[in-house]
């Protein structure tokens, strides 16, 4: 068969910037089995902690909390804490898994996928099957091993049934938990410890989380069928297949969280939801679902180059004049910033006036916008870049910089793959406009441009890969992570959602410049589920219930989300900045801004809130126009006067990309979504467009099935 139209040369899938030797990464040896060692590493993983420094600290996977040490596993049901500047879920051992009287070396990981991981205690024959949203902790043990259950609270009363494959243990906690084993197996106990004979099998242990006896009788139905490992397959457009492998008997238990309840259908598979089965979390309530197989489909959303809605012409005098003294100011002599994420920024910027200029018709500045972007593209590519650049490394796989191979902190990160879907997006942004606008600039770059999509969007299972799979991307929250590699308490986090929905909406548009119709579909399928899972878990609407009261009424936006707790304040700002809670979650200004923040309603809620923090005096204007900005959705004209006035701009940013944004906005408020996602612009595009995007959807979704289980890497 000859390969798709659209498929990407080889040297675009196997090209490498400059070897490096970072001195800051950690060594992955220590805990990934010798067989894994030669692919490239997660470095973004649900895992991720058991993967740094002693592999102690817990990892959220839901509905529990996990940590692994001294030889043994601890499982806890957390509970929550919640106050107007914080939600967190507290680790407390609920019970500890172990071989009596074996000790050795900590855990390793020798086998992970989309939605597993699976942990062995060599030492003492111990396997545990980790699954994000199983209620149960599945472990298998080998060799005729003692085994010690050790609570962290006084048993109350214990009992096993009649063919002692089902123990029941409750605590002075208050909570009830249950042992389940794969062959009759008798347990001793005393007031704080569980123990056996020699056993060999399966055990698996759940708590009792809802009213007895339903959600007892349903734990039990299901005991038998366990899961060791789970696929997320990207089938079509805008859908996303869950498959997980089982042992056991019967049917797969399994929980899903509120963004999986909102997209999962049932028209592709037979996955029956349990409404009553529920367990709590920091996500919200996990509901039981019965099936091996999910289909989720994201709401379908558009990706296009220039405004939504398009600019009236009556507003583009202002615009013009605007475009010509901001491509005026462009001097890509003058930038002295080395850092990746400034420099991706000051491209991004330019790139916005290029695409501005084209809506409005004012291509004379077009030439000068180009030579910007080539003269400061370029030599990150082709490694001419003075005092910083791309580089490759092999140990954990993937793009790191020459200051972030030699310092931890240096490019907010970069170098121990921290934040790659920021940085890089910026980057894309600025390459696709100019493929565009260029297309023997973009035919020549082509290779390295396809190198930074795959650095974080590489969807290949290939041990021969350069990249690991979907770096930034949690194929279970359906969001991305930008901590890389390194350790936290409260596990993985995301500050920037305006930055991640922009690293797969610059992805796609990369795909339109060179005709990639594979990119421009997995681009906006990540894209849509990004904003998906931002409105989901970023967003506090007035009288949402799912952080609590306390933190509901006094935060109308998360700053940083963390695996395991939701934080007010910001890495570089307290919570009293509210301007740039807000500004980091809508930066940057683009056309998909829109549909990020298309409920109306809460945008009004939003600025309401943020507008007070203003008036604090050390408040400078930078991130004032992004409060304007979403005031524009519902006010046009007060916004516009504002943005009128201002003195300075976030340096990503330009007067010309506001008046565009606010120029652009519908007189009457014609969008209004109280459901905050369902969205798709085809009402508002001109006649050509609604053609040519309909024909692209046509060719995308008879060409991707093939191309996507190929997996080819980009």
């Amino acid at each position: 068969m000859s390969p798709p139209k659209h498929q990407i040369p080889n040297k675009a899938h196997h090209f490498l910037f400059p070897r490096a030797q970072s001195s800051v990464l950690p060594d992955p040896s220590r805990f990934f089995s010798p067989n894994l060692l030669s692919s490239p590493l997660p470095t973004n993983s649900f895992f991720q902690n058991f993967a740094l420094n002693n592999g102690d600290q817990p990892e959220y996977i839901h509905p529990y909390l996990i940590k692994s040490a001294d030889s043994s596993l601890s499982i806890c049901y957390p509970s929550l804490s919640t106050n107007p500047s914080v939600v967190y879920q507290i680790f407390n051992p609920d019970l500890t898994i172990s071989a009596t009287d074996k000790t050795g070396p900590s855990h390793v990981i020798s086998s992970y996928s989309d939605l597993s991981v699976t942990l062995d205690f060599p030492s003492s024959n111990l396997r545990f099957f980790l699954v994000p949203g199983c209620p149960f902790l599945t472990c298998s043990v080998t060799g005729n091993t003692p085994i010690s259950i050790s609570p962290s609270h006084a048993i109350l009363s214990f009992s096993s049934n009649s063919s002692l494959t089902k123990h029941t243990v409750k605590l002075n906690n208050g909570q009830t938990w249950f042992i389940y084993t794969s062959s009759s197996v008798s347990l001793s106990h005393g007031l704080s410890s569980i123990g056996s004979g020699g056993f060999s099998g399966i055990i698996r242990i759940a708590v009792l989380s809802g009213l007895y006896p339903i959600h007892e009788s349903v734990l039990d139905r299901f005991s038998s069928c366990y899961p060791i490992s789970g696929d997320a397959v990207l089938t079509k457009p805008f859908c996303l297949e869950y498959k997980w492998e089982t042992k056991g008997r019967g049917n797969l238990l399994m929980l899903a969280h509120p963004l999986h309840l909102d997209i999962l259908t049932s028209d592709c598979c037979d996955a029956k939801v349990l409404e009553n089965f529920k367990y709590r979390g920091i996500d919200g309530e996990l509901v039981g679902v019965v099936g091996d197989s999910w289909v989720l489909k994201a709401h379908q959303v558009s990706v296009t180059w220039h405004s939504i809605k398009g600019v009236k012409e009556e507003s583009y005098v202002e615009i013009v004049t605007a475009l010509a003294k901001d491509v005026e100011a462009l001097d890509s002599s003058a930038i002295t910033e080395t850092s990746s994420y400034f420099c991706g920024k000051s491209i991004a910027r330019a790139a916005r006036l290029a695409l501005i200029a084209e809506e409005v018709g004012y291509l004379d500045v077009i030439p000068a916008i180009r030579k910007f972007l080539k003269d400061t593209i370029g030599p990150w590519l082709d490694g001419t870049f003075n005092g910083n650049g791309f580089l490759y490394e092999s140990k954990w796989g993937g793009i790191v910089t020459k200051q972030g191979s030699a310092d931890s902190g240096a490019d907010f990160g970069f170098g121990v793959y921290g934040g790659h879907h920021s940085h890089i997006g910026y980057f894309l942004y600025g390459i696709a406009v100019l493929a565009k606008i260029n297309p023997a600039w973009g035919r020549r770059y082509k290779p390295q441009a396809y190198s930074l999509v795959a650095d974080f969007m590489n969807l290949g299972r290939h041990s021969n890969s350069n990249y690991p799979r979907l770096r930034c991307f949690d194929l279970y929250k359906l969001h991305s992570w930008a901590g890389g590699l390194l350790e936290y308490a409260d596990g993985r986090n995301e500050q920037n959602t305006g930055e991640a929905v922009n690293a797969y909406f610059s992805a796609a548009l990369m795909g339109l410049s060179y005709g990639d119709t594979h990119l421009v579909a997995i681009g906006s399928t990540l894209m849509a589920l990004e904003i998906q899972a931002a409105q989901t878990w970023w967003h506090v609407k007035e009288g949402a219930n799912r952080y609590g009261e306390e933190f509901a009424q006094e935060n109308r936006i998360v700053g940083v989300l963390w695996a395991n707790k939701r934080d007010s304040g910001l890495w570089f700002a307290s919570p009293l900045s509210r301007q740039c809670r807000l500004g980091i979650q809508l930066l940057p200004l683009l056309p998909i801004s829109e549909v990020l923040f298309s409920d109306i309603e809460f945008a009004r809620q939003l600025v309401n809130w943020t507008l007070p923090a203003l008036d604090r005096v050390d408040v400078g204007e930078g991130w004032n126009g992004f409060v304007y900005a979403l005031e524009a959705t519902y006010d046009k004209g007060a916004a516009l006067e504002k943005i009128r006035n201002l003195e300075a701009l976030d340096d990503g940013n330009s007067l010309t990309n506001l008046l565009w944004w606010v120029h652009s906005r519908s007189d009457e408020l014609e969008i209004q979504h109280g459901d905050g996602g369902k969205y798709c612009c085809f009402a508002h595009c001109s006649a050509l467009t609604y053609f040519y995007i309909k024909c692209l959807i046509v060719i995308v979704s008879s060409t991707l099935l093939l191309k996507i289980t190929s997996e080819k890497l980009f």
